[in-house]
């Protein structure tokens, strides 16, 4: 449990240092190009792949710049949400995101699902609801914009996971797709920084990379726990939900002071209810 807490712990670190840096006016493009440059080097370092015997005919680089497209995209939608919606909100809309990727897994992959998966589901849906409806009522435009962000989330990291199953199915192996989907975002955010003719800031770029050190960790430890728990994945699955969404909230009211509305708080344990089932059904 200790690597699930790491892993969650960091992930929750990524989201704060997102917003506290979007605060005080650092890039946020910027900081996710070098967030994707340290991955990349970690994790060469970390996995060690073997580049020197890539396939290039069976390599699916069509995915690949697929996630290459998204991982940044996502991480932009991530930055905005942050803004608008909460950190609270974010991190249950990010975590339930799950939800579209067990629909994926039967439509798509036609796993078979049981009564309690159904229900983990359905408590899910009903949670994300609950959420993209409770901003705080500031003004039409602001709360059409949280819960944009919120729903770009949500459907953001439910692709990226959908993709990286897709990509497990093919049989890639991950250490090798792993640097290539982080070399490719890398390439992808240069690319559109230097066509938008954006003036570079050193801040944005060294908190970039303080970004994807956590970001990096994230991925690390809870690759690590998977492998150490081969046998008990659903201990890792629903231990890194609880805890990410936990201490999610937890930041969002003692750090950043957010007000959790009731229409929150039972959004909050509809989901729980859900990924609890989910946890339970597999």
């Amino acid at each position: 449990m200790e690597l699930i807490f790491a892993a969650a712990t960091c992930s929750v670190i990524v989201s704060i240092l997102l917003k506290w840096f979007k605060a005080q006016n650092y890039v946020p493009m910027q900081m996710i190009t070098a967030n994707y440059a340290i991955a990349s080097l970690l994790a060469y370092l970390w996995f060690k792949p073997d580049l020197a015997h890539i396939s290039v005919s069976e390599t699916p680089w069509w995915l690949i710049i697929l996630l290459g497209i998204a991982l940044p995209s996502v991480f932009l939608c991530l930055s905005k949400s942050l803004q608008t919606a909460g950190i609270v909100k974010t991190e249950i809309a990010q975590r339930l995101a799950v939800i579209l990727s067990l629909c994926a897994a039967y439509f798509l992959f036609q796993e078979q699902f049981s009564t309690l998966k159904i229900i983990g589901i359905v408590l899910g849906l009903g949670a994300i609801g609950c959420i993209l409806f409770s901003h705080q009522q500031q003004s039409e435009k602001s709360t059409k914009q949280g819960m944009y962000a919120l729903l770009s989330v949500w459907l953001g990291y439910a692709l990226i996971d959908i993709l990286l199953k897709y990509t497990s199915s093919l049989g890639v192996q991950f250490a090798v797709s792993l640097n290539l989907m982080f070399f490719m975002a890398l390439i992808l955010s240069v690319v559109y920084l230097l066509v938008k003719k954006t003036q570079w800031h050193a801040k944005s770029l060294f908190a970039g990379l303080l970004l994807g050190l956590f970001n990096f960790a994230n991925i690390a430890f809870y690759v690590k726990a998977h492998i150490l728990l081969k046998d008990s994945p659903a201990v890792v699955f629903a231990g890194m939900n609880f805890m990410v969404i936990l201490l999610g909230v937890i930041a969002g009211l003692f750090i950043f002071k957010e007000k959790m509305k009731m229409v929150t708080l039972l959004g909050l344990f509809l989901g729980l209810g859900g990924v609890i089932c989910l946890a339970l059904a597999i």
